[in-house]
C-alpha cells in the first residue's frame, strides 16, 4: 500500500529531507515537518529581520490572523490596514522613501512611523486598548473608570483605569497600557534576542513608576504590548483571567480567545495609522504608499 511504499522510499532519502511523523494520520504533524524545514532554511542576518521573526512566533502576535473578519463586531480590517499589517509582519516594502512630518527620512519599510513621537496612531491605539479593557471588565461585571481621579503617581500622572469594585482579595485593580515599538532603533537589540522582551522591559518600567499605587494596596497590571504583537507576562495572565470571568458570566467558552483577537486587531489598526501618519499633508497618499 501507499504507506509501505512511502516508508520504503524514505530509505533512499536523507532522513533530514524526508521525515515521517510519529502519527502520520494527523495532517498537522506533516505540516510541522515542512514548517521546521522552512525555518531551518531561513538565513536571517539583520537585527530587524531577527526581531521580526522572533516576534511573529510569539502566540499572541498571531491572534489577529485568526480573527473572523466581521463588520458587525468591529473586527474587519480595511484593505490598507491589512496590507500594512502583512507588510510589517513579512518585512516587505510599504512606501517609497519620503520625509516624515517630524523631518526624519522614512525608508521603504515605513517602520519609522511606529516609533515617531508625532505619529498619529499612537494615541488612537492607546485609547482603543483601554476601551477594550474597560468594556471587557464591564462584561465580567466589574465596573471600572478610566483615568481615575485621586489616584496619582508621585509625578501627578494618573493610571489608565481602575475597577470600582474589588478584583480579588478585597483589592481594586489598576491598569496602565502601553504599546512599544518592536523595531525601534533603541529596542531592536533587545527584541532580536527574545520575542516579547521589549514588552517585558516596558512592564518593568511601569511597575517601578507605579510603586506608590501598589503600596496603597491596589493590584497593578502593566498592560504592555508591542507593535508586532507580543505581550508582557502580566498582560497575558490578566487577559486569561478576565476571559475566564467573562466566560463564566456569558457562557461563551471562547471569550478569552475573542478578547485576545480584539486587542490584536487594535494593535494592527494603530500600526497602520502610525505608518500612514508620516505622510506630509501636501503629498497625495497614492504617490507614497503601495496601497491604493
Amino acid at each position: 500500500n501507499f504507506w509501505k511504499t512511502l516508508q520504503q522510499s524514505s530509505n533512499s532519502f536523507n532522513k533530514e529531507e524526508l521525515k515521517i511523523p510519529s502519527i502520520p494520520s494527523v495532517q498537522r504533524n506533516w505540516d510541522l515537518i515542512n514548517v521546521e524545514r522552512v525555518v531551518r532554511s531561513m538565513t536571517l542576518t539583520s537585527e530587524l529581520d531577527i526581531a521580526r521573526y522572533k516576534a511573529s512566533v510569539v502566540p499572541e502576535s498571531n491572534a489577529w490572523l485568526n480573527t473572523l473578519p466581521s463588520k458587525t463586531i468591529g473586527l474587519l480590517l480595511d484593505n490598507n490596514t491589512f496590507r500594512i499589517s502583512i507588510s510589517l509582519r513579512l518585512g516587505t516594502n510599504i512606501c517609497v522613501p519620503h520625509t516624515c512630518i517630524c523631518g526624519t527620512q522614512v525608508d521603504s519599510s515605513g517602520i519609522h512611523g511606529l516609533s515617531c513621537s508625532m505619529s498619529a496612531g499612537r494615541h488612537s491605539r492607546h485609547s482603543s486598548l483601554n476601551e477594550i479593557i474597560h468594556r471587557s471588565l464591564a462584561s465580567a461585571k466589574y465596573p471600572a473608570v478610566l483615568e481615575p481621579v485621586g489616584l496619582r503617581r508621585d509625578d501627578n500622572k494618573r493610571p489608565d483605569g481602575m475597577t470600582l469594585v474589588p478584583w480579588t482579595k478585597g483589592q481594586m485593580l489598576v491598569w496602565d497600557a502601553t504599546c512599544t515599538d518592536t523595531l525601534a532603533p533603541s529596542h531592536v537589540n533587545l527584541s532580536s534576542k527574545t520575542g516579547g522582551a521589549v514588552a517585558e522591559s516596558a512592564a518593568g518600567i511601569k511597575i517601578r513608576k507605579y510603586c506608590s499605587i501598589i503600596e496603597q494596596n491596589h493590584i497593578f497590571i502593566p498592560f504592555a504590548v508591542e507593535t508586532l504583537g507580543p505581550w508582557c507576562r502580566e498582560a497575558r495572565n490578566f487577559v486569561e483571567c478576565l476571559g475566564k470571568r467573562i466566560a463564566s458570566i456569558t457562557g461563551e467558552p471562547r471569550a478569552t480567545s475573542y478578547l485576545r483577537q480584539k486587542i490584536s486587531i487594535a494593535i494592527q489598526r494603530g500600526n497602520a495609522a502610525s505608518v500612514m501618519g508620516t505622510l506630509p499633508t501636501a503629498i497625495p497618499m497614492e504617490e507614497i504608499y503601495y496601497l491604493l
